[in-house]
């Protein structure tokens, strides 16, 4: 299980706003908040600050907790967007746990809902603050693109589409024979979500993703397949210029034809600054 695709597809800006497609017709207002797995294309609109915590348990084969808090700020405009992520896992039912790589985000408002679909490019920088040892991290400075692209398909129905890639240059590693070697880790992810608008502000959600996870293994580069299908639920409260929005979903991991479920937690604040 990769913490980094937990973690890192589950982190990124939640807005309320009005819809418009591109022949000028308005939707109703809808929860455009965080999807779980899929990360959706709207920036924090100007003026507001989103405080974000995510949990993620598996019970089988291995007890894994990973817990991801992350704050998203406005950089002037809407346009630009920066946040960070701080994770902390308990693997192996805590046999190995602390803080894992700290995510540094960036997020460019390509297009918005006035084009034929919203567009978000993302870069992200992975610091070093995870203990490779305890599998908490991989010991190097990683990079991370992604590219979420989201569509109000009409008044019930928002669809979203991600791609993106995980670089960790320089991971140190050892041969067979006992001799050291350097490596270059790729990982790659794509996957989509839709989601029903039930209500003005009930949501659900039916997310799925599939991972192409590296991993260093005897002095060489292998790559494992995992596919994750969750259905979820979100809904948003507001109190004054408060907007709280928790959500859950039930995650299934399948790799290598072993399948898992898991539990995802979601709840966020959003509010004025």
């Amino acid at each position: 299980m990769n913490y980094i695709t937990l973690l890192g597809s589950a982190i990124f800006m939640p807005v309320v706003m009005l819809a418009q497609d591109v022949s000028g017709n308005e939707f109703s207002e809808a929860i455009e908040d965080n999807s779980f797995f899929i990360e959706e294309a709207f920036n924090q609109e100007r003026g507001i600050v989103q405080h974000i915590s995510t949990l993620i348990y598996f019970r089988s084969p291995s007890q894994d907790l990973m817990y991801g808090l992350t704050q998203e700020w406005p950089l002037w405009s809407q346009t630009h967007q920066l946040s960070f992520t701080i994770p902390y896992m308990s693997l192996a039912g805590g046999t190995l746990a602390g803080v894992g790589d700290i995510l540094i985000n960036y997020r460019y408002q390509l297009t918005d809902s006035r084009a034929w679909a919203t567009a978000a490019p993302r870069l992200s920088f992975l610091l070093p603050t995870g203990r490779r040892e305890e599998e908490l991290g991989s010991d190097v400075v990683g990079l991370q693109l992604n590219l979420p692209v989201s569509k109000r398909l009409s008044e019930a129905v928002i669809a979203h589409a991600n791609a993106g890639v995980t670089i960790l240059p320089g991971v140190d590693g050892t041969e067979r024979s006992g001799a050291p070697v350097e490596k270059t880790i790729v990982s790659y992810i794509v996957g989509g979500s839709v989601i029903l608008l039930a209500e003005q502000w009930i949501n659900f959600l039916l997310e799925g993703n599939v991972v192409f996870q590296g991993n260093l293994v005897d002095g060489e580069v292998v790559h494992s397949t995992e596919h994750v299908v969750s259905p979820g639920i979100r809904m948003a409260f507001d109190i004054g210029s408060l907007q709280i929005v928790p959500g859950l979903g039930i995650p299934f991991s399948i790799v290598d034809g072993a399948t898992q479920a898991g539990m995802f937690l979601y709840l966020s604040f959003e509010h004025p600054f």
